[in-house]
């Protein structure tokens, strides 16, 4: 119970900080990635405050034997860049630019009660589907 009502309010926080930034707006995004017209270099604030206080916390984080709610950390077993994740960084953010939503902005947009982010939900659900028949799969 007490790793739910964690989860639950992690992503609540995570919610207003997409709604503060404004990252949970399409037309933002959009601004943000049209360099040749009406681009709005702000988001580039929002991602550098997430990246610094990262890299801060996984410092503090990772020198603990253990995290708090958890046995074990979960990190990458690999940190090869090889081409499964350029074709997935590439089809995520093609994805992302054509429709102005990334996961958790859709989310958010869907707890908002908006209806038009619910199409990138239902395709976002059909890639990971996709992904676990192709390589997920047992032989």
């Amino acid at each position: 119970m007490k790793h739910n009502i964690l989860a639950l309010i992690s992503g609540l926080l995570f919610g207003l900080g997409l709604c503060v930034s404004e990252m949970a707006s399409p037309t933002k995004v959009f601004n943000f990635l049209d360099i040749s017209g009406n681009w709005d270099p702000s988001l580039m604030l929002v991602m550098g405050g997430a990246v610094g206080v990262t890299m801060l916390a996984f410092r503090l984080v990772l020198k603990r034997q253990t995290p708090i709610f958890s046995a074990d950390f979960k990190l990458p077993g690999s940190s090869s860049v090889d081409n499964r994740l350029l074709l997935g960084a590439s089809l995520f953010g093609v994805g992302w630019g054509l429709i102005g939503y990334c996961p958790g902005p859709v989310i958010t947009a869907l707890g908002f009660g908006l209806t038009y982010p619910l199409f990138a939900m239902i395709a976002m659900i059909a890639g990971f589907m996709v992904h676990r028949l192709i390589f997920e799969r047992n032989p």
